[in-house]
């Protein structure tokens, strides 16, 4: 069955969505509840009051039908009529018509029980609100019996109904206010990424329920990730521009003093090559980082400590001096960590080549507990200065007088890389002292 149509009745927005959600099972309960408990409420006193009110009424008209003439019928009659609280008309000056409100439920069923109980009822009148007017026949012709209308059924529930009326009204106050509340860091999740998508980057901070919190955080971190991202590319350009430079200069110069009629000398054919082989290191490492930034390969799950010790092993091949350290929990099992292989090899590679470049031995080593597990690489080289290392881990930063130059210079990219793939795995990039080897510690930390 097609349901479209009912969509265009639904509210538009989360606010009346979720009050719709809220207020109309209770609403709906609240009034099917009310309804069968007045109806049956009333069903049930009202018949039981009516079949007692119905005895008293027989009990006059047999004195009346049993009397020797009218007059001894309306002594006999007013005998028990004054007792029982019910005024007489003998015979009746005004015979009444069977009326009924359309709203009376009540007074259906006291004129269905007398007359069922009391068969020389003719007429039942319940146009007053407050009084019962029942016509009988009689041998003596017609008369009529008045009563008060609380003596055949219970007064309508005016007290339940505004307490119930009240109670519902505060109690919507209530839940709209808790709603508002509640929808309300919705609300400014909402303007905070509408705002970042036109460009503009407003406060925020992630409140309300959990899902919610952890919705805006997720987006913080995205946003965070973007701008990273954003100033990386925005570095990487100036970098290439800056970092270009100087050697094309260089290329071009040594190409402007070359000499058509003698061929160039052998120093100057390898200072060219130098350049071109520098400005190809630098353009390889820009690359890097657009490969990287793009995470290619979907989470694997794979066995933690295997997966550094082929990282160390194809290093040792490649004649650097590093070896592997197996910390606490690494010989557990399971060691298995969900994590992008290539791109966590690219950080830990990144990290041995920065730790033999600037030192003369590394050591890897490898750790896990419940939910994390961490891969550390320590040189004995001079170190980063405590003030210089959140610096260090920016883009195209080179703190040369800090490290040894003797080894050969990068371009400013390896921790840069390294740290931007911890956070990509949901960990972080933390650089210290080494303990062992008195150099830079560098470790990764990420979820297992």
């Amino acid at each position: 069955m097609n349901f479209d149509w009912l969509k265009r009745f639904m509210p538009r927005g989360l606010y009346g969505r979720a009050a719709l959600i809220l207020f109309l099972p209770v609403v709906v309960v609240t009034i099917v509840v009310t309804v069968m408990f007045l109806q049956r409420h009333f069903e049930d006193v009202t018949r039981q009051m009516t079949s007692g009110m119905a005895q008293e009424i027989a009990l006059v008209a047999e004195r009346i039908d049993a009397a020797a003439d009218i007059e001894a019928a309306r002594v006999s009659a007013m005998r028990v009529t004054g007792p029982l609280g019910l005024g007489l008309d003998l015979p009746s000056r005004a015979p009444g018509a069977e009326q009924r409100s359309f709203y009376d439920l009540s007074g259906r069923v006291v004129i269905s029980e007398l007359h069922a109980r009391v068969p020389s009822v003719r007429t039942v009148d319940l146009s007053q609100r407050r009084e019962v007017r029942v016509t009988l026949n009689s041998r003596w012709g017609d008369y009529q019996l008045s009563f008060a209308r609380l003596r055949v059924s219970a007064s309508n529930p005016h007290q339940l109904l505004v307490l119930m009326i009240g109670t519902s009204l505060l109690m919507t106050a209530i839940a709209t206010i808790f709603l508002r509340n509640q929808l309300r860091p919705i609300r400014r999740l909402a303007r905070a990424a509408e705002e970042y998508g036109k460009g503009r980057i407003i406060p925020y901070r992630p409140a309300g329920a959990i899902e919610i919190r952890s919705a805006g955080t997720a987006f913080l971190e995205m946003r965070g990730r973007i701008e990273r991202q954003n100033e990386q590319r925005n570095l990487m350009l100036s970098g290439v521009s800056h970092d270009l430079r100087t050697p094309l200069t260089r290329l071009r110069l040594g190409l402007s003093m070359l000499s058509p009629d003698y061929p160039p000398e052998k120093d100057e054919v390898t200072a060219l090559e130098g350049d071109v082989a520098a400005m190809s290191a630098m353009v390889d490492a820009f690359l890097d980082l657009a490969r990287d930034s793009a995470q290619d390969g979907p989470p694997e799950e794979r066995p933690v400590l295997d997966f550094v010790r082929g990282i160390v092993a194809d290093a040792q091949r490649g004649g650097q001096k590093v070896v592997l350290h197996c910390g606490a929990g690494a010989a557990e099992e399971p060691d298995l960590a969900t994590f992008r292989p290539d791109s966590l090899r690219r950080a830990i590679e990144n990290l041995i080549g920065n730790a033999v470049r600037y030192g003369e031995h590394a050591e890897v080593e490898a750790a896990l507990g419940p939910g994390w597990f961490r891969i550390s690489v320590e040189d004995d080289g001079p170190g980063i200065p405590v003030d210089k290392r959140g610096e260090a881990m920016k883009p195209f930063t080179r703190l040369d007088p800090a490290r040894n130059q003797n080894r050969g210079q990068g371009v400013g990219l390896g921790l840069s890389i390294a740290a931007d793939i911890a956070r990509a795995h949901g960990g972080q990039l933390r650089l210290g002292d080494g303990q062992r080897l008195g150099g830079l510690r560098a470790e990764i930390v990420i979820p297992r």
